[in-house]
Parts: C-alpha cells; structure tokens; sequence
C-alpha cells in the first residue's frame, strides 16, 4: 500500500487548504485513515480520523476548522482546512493508522 499526499502549500492566516491523500492497493476501504501533522520543534500529533464507517475525530485544536472525508471509490482520504492559522504550519502526513503512512506535505500559513 501506497499513500500519496497533496493540496499542501502557502496561505494566509484565514484563508484555505483541502489536502488530498490517495491510496494504492485494494486495503482502503476497510481501514480508519488519519491526518497528523508535525509542527516545527513538536511531536507528530494526531489531527483527524476517520473510521471505515465514516465516524470521525478531532483534535481540540482544529474542531470546528478542519473536515475530514473519504471516497472509498476512490480510495481518497480529504481534509478541508478552514481559518488556518499559523500554528496549523507543519507537515501534514495522511495514513491508514498504524502501519501506512505517506510522505507528507507542508502546509504553510503566514501571518
């Protein structure tokens, strides 16, 4: 299995991302999928999950900004960032928890 991460990039505290992690491989469908993110000088943290029912969860941080989604015909996990921040800045990793994990993409927001 393979995972492949995209939508990174910069933007403008208050502005937008939707990040985009496709995976190869036939396993998608059956597997909860997650977004983390490290930030610099921190520790890889959780940010959302999903479950292969659809049932999802947060970090406290992003509730309320962040939405996570899947398309299992696509086998495509989504997570549409709303009102960044600047502490939202890091390198945003997708996986199917806890053995799968893509390459990351750097999300950038400037103040």
């Amino acid at each position: 299995v393979q995972l492949q991460a995209s939508g990174g990039g910069l933007v403008q505290a208050g502005g937008s991302l939707r990040l985009s992690c496709a995976a190869s491989g036939n396993i998608f469908s059956r597997n909860a999928a997650a977004w983390y993110r490290q930030s610099p000088g921190k520790q890889r943290e959780p940010v959302a999950v999903i479950t292969s029912g659809g049932s999802t969860n947060y970090a406290d941080s992003v509730k309320g900004r962040f939405t996570i989604s899947r398309d299992n015909a696509k086998s495509t996990v989504y997570l549409q960032m709303n009102s960044l921040k600047p502490e939202d800045t890091g390198v945003y990793y997708c996986s199917l928890p806890p053995i799968y994990w893509g390459q990351g993409t750097l999300v950038t927001v400037s103040s």
